[in-house]
């Protein structure tokens, strides 16, 4: 009776606790689970792979390279929280005459601007602008009238400029057409980085 009374004086520890059980397949399934929806969450609705085909936007961004592309900050839900369309954003959009394909450029001027070139220099409201990113080998003596960006449409162009299809050949481009913003190149790991 004694022995009875003393063990029930002793304060419970972890040896005599009940013992913990690991975690077991269950609980790998949702974590599982939820990494999986969590990553189409994500991508289907903030960022993209994708995989640049072709030149037009030396040397920011070479032919294969893989990036992420951010499709929330251009989305509605996007603009309502100020996101918005800003000149020398690379953006993502679907190709005017064929919807089926996309294309990445940079943007140069906004719905209302006023642009034309000149031999190359790309003037924007009576101003030149400054283009770093854009190379002298890849400039090019190219020109074009003066004319009033429409509304809800975005003159783009590649970096590369003595390659490249861009505004200049099929117009400015719609905004329902833009779908992302070049985010951050992932491929290869040498050429890694923030597009900027």
């Amino acid at each position: 009776m004694e022995e009875a009374t003393l063990e029930q004086q002793i304060p419970e520890t972890a040896e005599t606790s009940a013992p913990q059980k690991s975690p077991g397949l269950r609980s790998w399934m949702t974590d599982l689970l939820f990494a999986g929806v969590a990553s189409a969450f994500i991508i289907l609705f903030l960022y993209q792979p994708v995989r640049v085909e072709g030149t037009s936007m030396l040397p920011v961004l070479q032919d294969q390279d893989r990036l992420f592309i951010d499709k929330f900050a251009y989305s509605h839900l996007g603009t309502l929280v100020g996101e918005q369309i800003h000149r020398g954003d690379v953006v993502v959009f679907l190709y005017p005459h064929d919807h089926s394909k996309s294309y990445i450029k940079r943007v140069i001027a906004l719905p209302g601007d006023s642009l034309r070139i000149d031999h190359g220099t790309v003037w924007v409201n009576g101003t030149p602008l400054k283009e770093s990113y854009v190379p002298l080998k890849y400039e090019d003596d190219r020109s074009q009238p003066e004319m009033a960006i429409p509304n809800g449409e975005y003159f783009v162009m590649g970096d590369h400029r003595s390659i490249s299809s861009d505004s200049r050949d099929f117009g400015p481009v719609e905004r329902n057409l833009i779908y992302g913003r070049a985010a951050f190149v992932y491929w290869p790991m040498d050429q890694a980085g923030v597009v900027r």
